[in-house]
């Protein structure tokens, strides 16, 4: 508590497409083990360092043990501001790091990081003394526009505030109870289906908005106070105030990869937009604290509301996702870039 605590940064990389192994696509990044990988390509030769990687043959089960997800589930409960953020190109896998596909309860063993979580949590909630209060909030960022995507149809915008208490939050956002694993992944469902998603070149089911479920986790500690010649009574103490939080960005794109014209065009110059505010904030974070200069949150939406991730108080952890394919090299050696620098950003708890 209170000690500088660099990002934990991840990568995994997803298998080959059927479709790039159909057009001959090569596989250009190899996991070396020790949580390094090494791009080799044409003019390009580069080695990155991460807390662990995840190759193609990881299992979802894998990256939540191997990913600190477990650890940050209990932080939250003792009182912390976690945040866990996806990061990729589009169809990189993000999504399904996070969710895995939605609706497949018959199949568990695809059950991603967020229902984990949740059952983890809920595991410990039932194990805590006191017992645990907890709810849920969902919004999307769609177009510079905060979405709450548990609200009445449809989903209501947001204004996005700030005061010196509370930094940057959103007004007036629903705030759901739920004491059971079902309830939970029932919200989760309910706003994931009303999130905006499209279907282009590169991904049938991309995600048009960057998408925000906050689990706020209240415990209540108690003491026993014994009075000589009076049976043990038991006295409330201060109690903390947890966040999980689950950030899944919409995935960085190139308008001439995607065929995107339009109203897609706009989503994706959008999300561009957002994201390079983002990785204007990390390059700047990741200087060393006496050289820093103006941290640029308010240049987006997004970038206000992961400040305290980024900057502040929290725990954070970073899934950088890639497609090892040598169509995607572009793209994936600017998520390695953008991970590295990431891992020098530090926050104090």
């Amino acid at each position: 508590e209170g000690r500088e605590t660099r990002l934990r940064v991840v990568l995994r990389v997803r298998p080959l497409t059927c479709t790039e192994t159909r057009r001959g696509d090569r596989r250009v990044v190899h996991s070396l083990g020790n949580g390094t990988v090494h791009v080799s390509a044409d003019r390009h030769d580069a080695t990155f360092g991460f807390s662990a990687v995840f190759d193609v043959g990881a299992s979802q089960e894998a990256v939540f043990e191997g990913s600190g997800m477990r650890e940050l589930v209990e932080m939250a409960i003792d009182g912390f501001s976690c945040t866990v953020f996806a990061f990729g190109q589009t169809g990189s896998g993000k999504t399904y790091t996070l969710m895995g596909p939605l609706g497949q309860s018959e199949a568990p063993e695809l059950l991603g990081l967020m229902q984990r979580s949740f059952a983890c949590l809920l595991e410990q909630s039932r194990s805590h003394g006191t017992g645990l209060v907890l709810s849920a909030s969902y919004l999307e960022i769609y177009n510079e526009q905060v979405r709450d995507l548990l609200s009445a149809v449809p989903p209501r915008t947001l204004p996005l505030r700030w005061s010196k208490a509370r930094g940057f939050y959103v007004e007036n956002q629903l705030s759901v109870d739920f004491e059971s694993l079902e309830a939970i992944i029932e919200l989760l469902l309910q706003g994931s289906q009303r999130r905006r998603t499209c279907a282009h070149a590169l991904n049938e089911h991309s995600s048009r908005s960057h998408a925000v479920l906050t689990v706020h986790i209240r415990s209540r500690a108690v003491s026993v106070i014994t009075l000589q010649g009076k049976p043990p009574q038991p006295s409330a103490c201060p109690g903390k105030q947890g966040t999980l939080c689950f950030v899944d960005l919409a995935g960085s794109e190139r308008v001439k990869d995607t065929g995107s014209t339009g109203e897609l065009s706009v989503e994706a110059n959008n999300i561009n937009r957002s994201l390079l505010a983002l990785g204007h904030c990390i390059s700047l974070l990741a200087k060393a604290r006496g050289k820093r200069t103006h941290i640029p949150y308010r240049d987006s939406k997004l970038t206000r509301l992961l400040a305290r991730s980024l900057g502040g108080p929290g725990v954070t952890l970073m899934v950088a996702c890639i497609s090892p394919s040598s169509r995607c090299l572009s793209e994936t050696l600017s998520t390695l870039h953008y991970a590295s620098r990431a891992r020098r950003v530090t926050t104090r708890p």
